[in-house]
C-alpha cells in the first residue's frame, strides 16, 4: 500500500427520520439562543417551519440565498446577521444556502449549523465556492465546515423527483473526483465507493417512486458520504468545467454537474485506468463500461443532457474552454483548450460521452 495522508472533518453529524425534532436539543448543548435562519426566497417556507420548531426563539430569516453564492449576497446576509444580534446560522436548503451559511460564518466566526433538504454535499465540506466579478472561485479550510450537521430523511421526502435525481448525481460527481484526485487515500476511496453504489442504487427508485423512504435514506446517507470525499481531497477538471460555466454563465449548479459528469470522466479516462475498473463495477452498463453506464444511468433518470437547454449558447463554449484552462485544477491528465472545446461542444448539444478526445481531433494541437 503506498503512503498516504487522511484527516477526518470534524463534524457533529446526527442522521436519521425525525432527527429535526433534536435541533432545540442540539442548540442547547451548544450554548446557542439565537439563530438567523437562512434559505433561498424559494424555500422560506421551510425556515419558518424551523422558527415554529424553535418556538420563534429566533433571531430572524434571511432568505435570500442563491446560486453559485456571489460575495455581495454574502455581504448583505452579513449586515442582517450584525443588525439581528444573532449567535449563530442555521441553513435550510441545499448548497446555495448552505454555501451562504459556509461564507457567513467562515467571515464572522458564528457557528453554523447545516440542514440539508438535497444531496448537494455542501454541508460536508471545508470547501467555500464563492462568485465575484462572474468568476467563480473556491477556498478550503477547516473553518468553513459547518459545526453541526442535521439530515433528516423526511425533510427531502418532498424534493421533486426531477429535482432529486440531478442533485444525487452532482453527488455521485464529488466521488467521481474524488477517486482520480492526487492526494487520493484508501479511506477517502472506500467512502466513494459506498456513496456511489448508495446514489446508483437508490436514485432509480427515487424517480419512479419519490416517496420511497428507504431510497431517500439510502441516498441521502450516499450524498453524505460523497460530500465527506470532496472535503477531503483536491478536485480536479469536472469541478473546474462546472465552476466556470456556473460562475461566469450563471448556469443551474446541479444540472450542470450531471451534464459535464460523463465527459470529464471520458477524458480522463485513458489515464485512469484503475479508477475506470472501479467504476466499471459500481455503474452496469450493457457493455461494461463505466462512461456507458453513466450515459444509460441519465438516460433512465430522463435527465437533460444539453447545456443549451440551460441557455449556454454555441457562441460562449471557447469563451468557457479559455476561461476554464487559465489555473486550471491538477487534473491526472494534461488539459488541452481545443480539446476542453471540443468537450464541452459536445455538452453543449447533448451528445453521449465518448473516451475518443485525442490531440489528432478537428481543432486540436
Amino acid at each position: 500500500m503506498h503512503n498516504f495522508q487522511y484527516q477526518a472533518n470534524a463534524a457533529n453529524v446526527i442522521f436519521g427520520s425525525g432527527t429535526i425534532h433534536r435541533l432545540p436539543s442540539e442548540l442547547k448543548r451548544l450554548g446557542l439562543h439565537s439563530p438567523l435562519l437562512l434559505s433561498t426566497s424559494q424555500q422560506v417556507s421551510q425556515a419558518e417551519h424551523i422558527k415554529a420548531a424553535l418556538k420563534s426563539q429566533v433571531a430572524g430569516i434571511f432568505a435570500g440565498a442563491v446560486m453559485h453564492t456571489p460575495v455581495e449576497v454574502t455581504g448583505e446576509a452579513i449586515k442582517a446577521a450584525r443588525a439581528s444580534g444573532c449567535d449563530s446560522l442555521i441553513s435550510i436548503g441545499g448548497g446555495s444556502t448552505i454555501g451562504l451559511g459556509k461564507a457567513i460564518s467562515f467571515r464572522t466566526g458564528l457557528y453554523h449549523l447545516a440542514i440539508p433538504t438535497t444531496y448537494a454535499g455542501s454541508e460536508a465540506t471545508p470547501i467555500l465556492g464563492e462568485t465575484e466579478h462572474g468568476r467563480k472561485t473556491t477556498r478550503s479550510d477547516s473553518k468553513i465546515l459547518p459545526g453541526t450537521i442535521i439530515y433528516d430523511v423526511d425533510l427531502t421526502m418532498t424534493l421533486p423527483a426531477s429535482m432529486s435525481t440531478v442533485s444525487g448525481i452532482n453527488a455521485i460527481a464529488h466521488a467521481v473526483d474524488a477517486l482520480q484526485a492526487r492526494n487520493g487515500n484508501p479511506i477517502v476511496s472506500l467512502m466513494a465507493q459506498q456513496g456511489i453504489k448508495a446514489l446508483v442504487q437508490s436514485l432509480p427508485i427515487i424517480h419512479q417512486d419519490p416517496s420511497n423512504h428507504d431510497a431517500r435514506s439510502k441516498a441521502l446517507y450516499g450524498a453524505w458520504l460523497c460530500g465527506m470525499c470532496l472535503g477531503s481531497v483536491g478536485m480536479s477538471l469536472h469541478h473546474k468545467l462546472c465552476h466556470t460555466l456556473g460562475g461566469s454563465f450563471n448556469l443551474p449548479h446541479a444540472e450542470t454537474h450531471a451534464i459535464i459528469l460523463p465527459h470529464a470522466l471520458a477524458y480522463n479516462a485513458p489515464e485512469i485506468t484503475g479508477v475506470m475498473a472501479i467504476l466499471d463495477a459500481l455503474l452496469p452498463s450493457d457493455d461494461g463500461d463505466a462512461i456507458q453506464g453513466f450515459n444509460q444511468l441519465l438516460e433512465r433518470l430522463e435527465i437533460k443532457r444539453d447545456l443549451k437547454s440551460f441557455g449556454f449558447q454555441e457562441g460562449d463554449i471557447a469563451k468557457a474552454a479559455d476561461i476554464a484552462c487559465i489555473n486550471p485544477y491538477w487534473n491526472p491528465r494534461q488539459v488541452e483548450k481545443p480539446l476542453i472545446q471540443e468537450l464541452l461542444r459536445r455538452a453543449w448539444a447533448g451528445e453521449q460521452a465518448k473516451a475518443d478526445l485525442q490531440t489528432s481531433c478537428p481543432g486540436g494541437p
